[in-house]
């Protein structure tokens, strides 16, 4: 196929000017939004499709990559902007002046192609954008990860990130600076692929984003977590909301600083359904801590797809996510065409004072300024646990080989010297160095770091599997780069050694809940040389140092040709810390 680009205006959206300035200066979660297609039309198609006839039970998209000839094109500033998402007015981080950012839209085998502007003033910062789920074979440098795979884009400098969109399904893209994503620098992607035949669907709601939200600024929490205290268990930051695609209300009377401008009508997210139809919905958990429990008042949801990865459909009606975890679901319209409903996420795991968002789904002849007087079909747990291992099977079964290398990781948590609590992997505390990326390193021939950098050298294994201990009360999301992790077993207490959860088709995904004082066994098929963070994504834990390094093949990295522009930008990164403008305040990612 010819090489076609195409270059998509992130704001050119047909929406009027107070719709756009409503909340978070986001048009997702409006009456108004539109629909997505099946695909993206301006392909070459074969067989009617952009992909062909490639579907999710006859290609292993892990070995055969598909190349549509397609480039997608994008330009995000990132920059200051005073926005008021829940009516409290917060100076946010946003990508071109929205929260959350434009949707990011291709097809299964198209590439992306993002320049990135760093704008933010006042104070300076850098900033990275990290596209979650991505697997970056060929391009491991775009994944976005300061001290693994790039150094920082500096202020008033630009990078541009292009890869291809190996996987299909629903993910997002955020910052991978410090904490940094926590005040507004995230967004959805989409990526149009094969759906499974038995449940198509009739329309697609596209994505809704699900995040806890802070008011106070993500330095001034990160510098209180690391602060040092007394012996006292670590600090639980307590979220002062909670929002789907960035709207909820906020009741004012209960802010913490009466001096700021605060509105008690900032408005909800809505959708809209038809009767009889089946909708699909793309959810992602973008928040800093909490896990999500997502529901439909009266509605069930059957679910198709995790983490990029197509699974056997199965019905559900509470959907549980972890920071950074997608779940696709279908939900069929009812029969009552004036119905209107309440959509749920609640707040688990985690401190919040307000742990509930709501946003209104209305059918085609309710009137969409009447609020909903639904009731839940029952209550959900406080677990936030996923659902079993048995429950999730992948739609393409791929049974991993056994492992060249077993790696056991100790997660704990305590005070070092100076008195902060920090947690640690076999009792190492993880800090990068923005400056000199490991990838980077190792494609010069060094692979020599200092202990606080957390690498793993897998060498030359072709497969590794990782027993996950989590000595702590707390459970965590942990996310693996640059990969689909094979989930093993996971569970609490300790794992026996022995029980693996269906060999010949574990659950792929690449963030999986760990409970607390329990157990993840995971694996990976070295095919992709790199390194690749595998960290917690609770941002606050990630912040204090809750993270390793994989450093996967690296015989093979020293082969890689890295573009010159990677070492560019770690030269306009060193210049700006040389003059002592920009200070890390914890891990870096």
């Amino acid at each position: 196929m010819g090489l076609i680009s195409v270059v998509l205006n992130t704001l050119a959206l047909t929406f009027s000017l107070d719709q756009i300035l409503t909340n978070g200066a986001s048009t997702l979660g409006l009456l108004t939004s539109p629909l997505l297609p099946k695909f993206l039309i301006n392909n070459p198609l074969q067989d009617g499709f952009p992909w062909g006839n490639h579907d999710c039970t006859n290609t292993n998209p892990y070995k055969q990559e598909l190349d549509t000839g397609v480039t997608r094109t994008y330009d995000f500033t990132i920059s200051r902007r005073v926005l008021s998402p829940d009516g409290y007015e917060k100076s946010l981080i946003s990508v071109n002046g929205q929260f959350p950012g434009p949707l990011i839209q291709a097809n299964w085998g198209d590439t992306i192609v993002v320049k990135v502007t760093n704008n933010i003033s006042t104070p300076l910062e850098g900033t990275s954008i990290h596209w979650h789920g991505f697997l970056q074979h060929s391009t491991q440098w775009m994944d976005g990860t300061p001290g693994f795979t790039q150094c920082p884009i500096a202020p008033g400098k630009s990078f541009t990130y292009k890869f291809k969109a190996e996987l299909y399904g629903t993910t997002w893209y955020h910052a991978h600076y410090s904490s940094q994503y926590t005040d507004g620098v995230i967004g959805p992607i989409v990526i149009y692929g094969p759906n499974q035949k038995n449940y198509d669907y009739d329309l697609d709601v596209g994505p809704i984003l699900l995040s806890d939200y802070y008011h106070n600024s993500y330095e001034s929490t990160v510098e209180t977590l690391l602060a040092p205290r007394p012996k006292l268990p670590p600090l639980k930051p307590v979220s002062d909301n909670n929002l789907i695609n960035g709207k909820m209300n906020f009741d004012c009377s209960t802010a913490a600083d009466k001096r700021v401008k605060c509105s008690n009508n900032a408005g909800l997210s809505k959708f809209r359904f038809q009767t009889g139809k089946r909708h699909r919905l793309r959810l992602i958990n973008a928040g800093a801590d909490a896990s999500q429990k997502f529901s439909m008042d009266g509605h069930q949801m059957t679910v198709i797809e995790n983490d990029f990865v197509a699974v056997q459909p199965y019905n559900t009606s509470v959907v549980t996510l972890g920071v950074g975890q997608r779940t696709d679901v279908i939900v069929t319209g009812l029969s009552d065409p004036k119905g209107t409903y309440w959509i749920r996420s609640n707040v688990t795991c985690a401190e919040a004072k307000q742990p509930y968002a709501l946003a209104a789904l209305y059918y085609p002849d309710a009137s969409s300024t009447a609020l909903p007087t639904s009731f839940p079909l029952h209550t959900p747990s406080i677990s936030c646990d996923n659902d079993a291992l048995e429950k999730t099977i992948p739609t393409y079964p791929i049974g991993p080989r056994n492992p060249d290398q077993t790696y056991v990781l100790d997660l704990t948590a305590g005070q070092n010297a100076s008195g902060v609590w920090l947690w640690t992997m076999n009792n190492l505390t993880f800090r990068a160095d923005l400056s000199q990326p490991v990838l980077l390193q190792a494609n010069k021939g060094n692979l020599t770091f200092p202990p606080a950098w957390n690498v793993i050298n897998t060498g030359s294994a072709k497969s590794y599997r990782f027993i996950f201990n989590n000595n702590s009360p707390l459970p965590h999301p942990m996310h693996f780069h640059g990969h689909n992790m094979h989930i093993l077993a996971v569970g609490r207490g300790k794992w026996d050694g022995k029980t693996i959860v269906r060999p010949e088709n574990p659950q792929r995904r690449d963030v999986q809940m760990v409970p607390e004082f329990g157990y993840m066994v995971w694996q990976a098929s070295a095919d992709n040389p790199g390194a690749w963070a595998f960290h917690c994504h609770i941002a606050w834990h990630a912040a204090t140092a809750l993270t390793v390094d994989i450093l996967e093949q690296p015989a093979k990295i020293k082969g890689l040709q890295i573009p010159s522009s990677v070492e560019q930008t770690c030269a306009e990164w060193r210049a700006v810390v040389a003059t002592s403008q920009i200070e890390q305040i914890d891990s870096g990612v």
